[in-house]
């Protein structure tokens, strides 16, 4: 017997973007704006912002979701997409997103 459990439900997102040279606050406000109406979307556990002790340049967001079906339709809201087509492009020099299942220890 294990003494973990993977919850195959929920869904995690670390999505981790470099901000171009200069372009870290202009960054961090742009992502900041999405949060409250991110927070308030059903389905949502967790949405938080982080910068990295680091690297200054560093910036991840957290996420977590009742299901895939709630994290897609978030990844399809218009700021979302608004924001890694229009406004990343100016801002971010490297990005990484990840999903994952959390594992309950």
């Amino acid at each position: 017997m294990s003494d973990y459990l993977i919850n195959t439900q929920q869904i995690v997102c670390v999505a981790q973007f470099v901000a171009k040279e200069g372009k870290r606050d202009a960054l961090v406000a742009a992502l900041a704006s999405l949060v409250p109406d991110t927070r308030r979307e059903l389905g949502c556990i967790r949405y938080e912002l982080n910068v990295s002790v680091d690297d200054e340049n560093k910036v991840a967001f957290v996420e977590k979701f009742v299901d895939r079906a709630a994290f897609d339709k978030h990844c399809a809201k218009d700021a979302i997409e608004h924001y890694f087509h229009h406004v990343m492009p100016d801002l971010v020099a490297s990005h990484h997103v990840e999903v994952f299942n959390e594992v309950i220890a």
